[in-house]
């Protein structure tokens, strides 16, 4: 059985756009349900508990949630997950973990507790407690440890949060699936401290796009470039910002336009302060969020490039969303992107402002030499596949689970602020 936490993505009802965290949870979700494999859902209470979650209410959930992330939606579309969310929390409370310990050891085959974003992962002891009690392996997928390398790009505290996540992940679980090799190095010193060595999976995430796609469009008359991501330090929207400020004062009405795909997030007041009150960029930056994947997919479709000069990324969804559309890609010479973009984007310094400016002046050139190379360079491009994905995680569970799970023969279950798992209450 398949104990698949819910918790995020519950938390995430009411709003109109996800994060690439809750896209990979949503595809994982429908993964399970339309599989074979025997399945519960649980969430974290407010109480410290989890909570198992009526199957049908959940599958109805996910179902509803994706309509709302994936196609423009109505108000009362928009509301109903939110509405879907209390009744999940409140059958939570009422269904604790001590009544579903009997049914989860009852289920063929040893369960498999399935964590699949960082909510709460940090909470070591009701993991452990969880473990203990339903007998059950854990796997956990680790996104990036970009609040531990880079604290400046993150909340106060958050550094420190993260770190006991992947403290938790290293010292709990049986196997981890991460989602490039970059994750996998940066997180081996952690299982190397902890002295433990669960198998570890790179496994690259899928793209999901619409089922009938729309024909690639001509370059229109008035060309723009996209970028998608939250507006944030580590995405590096000032440097496009202060291009843009420089080209519309030299080329006037032949500059390009700049679509931001995506909500405005934390510390961002300079980013800001450009967009709200620099003349030059008034009609020229355009500012887009709560957009359906639908309509992303058509922006992106019809752009010149998609532009993504970020400081840090763990895996870079624009990039592979982008490149799966034949769009090009300009973006930071960062390892997490060269792993997924191979030989196909143009790579810059993310502080390289020449670069960048004459990067974004050719491909919006009618005949653009660097756009059509580029182009070129896509034929020999495969996009990643959630299928691929999910038969790798598939094999890792079935790994996890088999009756000699891989530890050191010498270590017990390790222990948690000197106590057993059992003895946490």
């Amino acid at each position: 059985m398949i104990i698949f936490d819910l918790s995020r993505l519950v938390s995430r009802a009411g709003r109109e756009t996800p994060t690439g965290i809750d896209r990979v949870e949503l595809a994982y979700a429908e993964h399970f349900l339309a599989g074979s494999e025997p399945l519960c859902f649980t969430m974290l209470t407010p109480l410290g508990r989890f909570g198992r979650l009526p199957r049908a209410a959940a599958e109805e959930y996910v179902r509803a949630l994706a309509e709302v992330w994936r196609h423009s939606a109505s108000s009362s579309q928009i509301r109903y997950p939110t509405q879907l969310a209390r009744r999940l929390r409140a059958a939570a409370l009422l269904r604790h973990e001590r009544r579903p310990r009997t049914q989860l050891r009852s289920e063929a085959g040893r369960p498999v507790y399935l964590l699949v974003s960082h909510h709460h992962l940090e909470k070591r002891r009701i993991i452990a407690r969880l473990k203990q009690k339903a007998q059950a392996c854990f796997v956990c997928l680790i996104h990036d440890l970009i609040p531990i390398q880079f604290p400046e790009y993150a909340l106060p505290g958050q550094d420190q949060k993260h770190r006991q996540r992947i403290e938790t992940a290293a010292a709990l679980a049986d196997g981890v699936i991460v989602n490039s090799t970059v994750t996998r190095r940066t997180f081996e010193p952690y299982l190397t401290r902890a002295g433990r060595a669960p198998p570890v999976l790179v496994a690259p995430f899928g793209v999901d796009l619409p089922a009938s796609m729309p024909a690639r469009p001509p370059q229109p008359n008035s060309p723009y470039f996209v970028c998608v991501s939250t507006i944030e330090a580590r995405k590096n929207h000032l440097l496009l910002l202060n291009l843009w400020r420089q080209l519309a004062e030299e080329l006037g009405d032949r500059v390009p336009r700049l679509v931001l795909i995506g909500q405005r997030g934390w510390e961002t007041e300079n980013a800001v302060d450009m967009l709200e009150r620099c003349p030059a960029l008034r009609g020229v930056v355009v500012e887009r969020s709560n957009l359906p994947d639908d309509e992303v997919v058509r922006l992106i479709n019809e752009a010149q490039a998609l532009l993504l000069p970020s400081f840090a990324e763990g895996f870079g969804f624009p990039l592979v969303e982008a490149l799966a559309l034949g769009v090009p890609v300009i973006c930071s010479n960062l390892a997490a992107l060269r792993e997924n973009g191979g030989s196909v984007p143009e790579y810059l310094d993310p502080l390289d402002g020449i670069g960048w400016r004459a990067a974004v002046i050719d491909y919006s050139l009618p005949a653009s030499p660097r756009r059509a190379a580029q182009i070129r360079r896509l034929a020999g491009w495969t996009a990643p596949r959630w299928e691929d994905h999910f038969a790798a995680v598939d094999a890792l569970v079935a790994e996890v689970r088999a009756p000699a799970p891989i530890r050191l023969a010498s270590r017990r279950e390790p222990q948690i602020d000197g106590r057993e798992p059992a003895d946490v209450r």
